[in-house]
């Protein structure tokens, strides 16, 4: 078990692995597929060809592909995420003070909408009944709402007209825990809500399924508690799917918080992206794309462990 449980956790580190370098040659070819080059990017649109040709020479430009990708790589595997074309910052350091406020976004939304989901998905499938259809109704209706319509109605009820939380800005955690809490909130919520019902339905079809197992009715003739059956052995049952959606449920808010970080001016990764990209900065979008590639697929990779161990007949597989 041990053994097939360590090769199991070796295949997939290198998948990993493997991942990781393939969208890291996607993204260095797309970056030198862009219009200009770095000498023109950093120098402006006044610089002579000259002296953009001397730049480009300094940087490497003209080097073979080859060359600069083990170039960058060998950097990259150091920390190293070379030096943004506009401003001359160190994208890694510029990503590591990003990478906190998505990070915050995406988990925190994540586990406010695992939350909820999950209370509204249990209560739907145990009550049934016209609450079955109230909150089917309320998840459909939450499922409508777009993101940015409800960021805005947030802003308007909480920000602006009772002064709940701030309407934008970031407060780091080191500087004021409860700073930090507050300026999360209104983007956290908003982010959650489409989260949210999401997870209710996987929730509830898994709880329908799971409660309709023929172990589940032998300990219901057994007269084992109903909060036992309920929590412990059919919401166990149904963790597959459900854990499966939350951690889809980060991902795609780690990747998609653009919306939200723009409406609430988070300095964030997706904030990143939209800058970089618009300036054809491609230092700076090269590290973006690597370091979200990173946090995905280390997602996935928990994923996939937590799934082995939920399930019994793949932990014996």
């Amino acid at each position: 078990m041990e053994v097939t449980m360590a090769l199991f956790v070796a295949k997939r580190l290198l998948m990993a692995l493997a991942t990781v370098l393939v969208v890291a040659v996607l993204a260095f070819l797309l970056v030198h597929a862009m219009p200009g080059s770095p000498g023109a990017v950093s120098l402006g649109a006044g610089a002579s060809q000259d002296a953009i040709n001397q730049l480009n020479q300094q940087l490497g430009w003209n080097d073979p592909l080859f060359t600069q990708f083990f170039r960058w790589l060998w950097d990259a595997l150091q920390g190293n995420l070379g030096n943004s074309l506009i401003d001359g910052r160190s994208v890694s350091a510029d990503l590591a003070n990003r990478l906190p406020v998505t990070a915050s976004l995406a988990a925190g939304a994540t586990i406010l909408s695992a939350i909820l989901g999950i209370a509204l998905g249990v209560t739907a499938a145990v009550r049934g009944g016209l609450l079955d259809q109230a909150i089917g109704g309320f998840v459909g209706l939450l499922v409508a709402l777009p993101a940015f319509w409800v960021g805005v109605l947030f802003v308007y009820l909480f920000a602006v007209q009772s002064s709940l939380f701030p309407a934008t800005g970031y407060v780091p955690f080191d500087v004021s825990p409860q700073d930090w809490a507050m300026s999360l909130a209104l983007p956290v919520i908003t982010l959650a809500v489409g989260g949210a019902a999401f997870i209710a339905r996987q929730t509830r079809a898994s709880m329908l399924e799971a409660l309709q197992q023929e172990h589940i009715r032998t300990l219901r003739a057994t007269a084992t508690t109903t909060w036992k059956i309920l929590y412990v052995h059919a919401l166990r049952y149904a963790s597959l799917p459900i854990v499966a959606g939350i951690a889809l449920q980060f991902i795609g808010l780690f990747g998609g918080s653009v919306i939200a970080e723009q409406l609430f001016a988070m300095p964030g990764l997706g904030q990143a992206v939209q800058s970089s990209v618009s300036t054809h900065d491609a230092p700076a979008v090269q590290g973006v794309v690597v370091i979200a590639t990173v946090v995905v697929v280390a997602v996935n990779l928990v994923l996939e462990l937590a799934t082995k161990f939920l399930d019994p007949k793949l932990r014996a597989s």
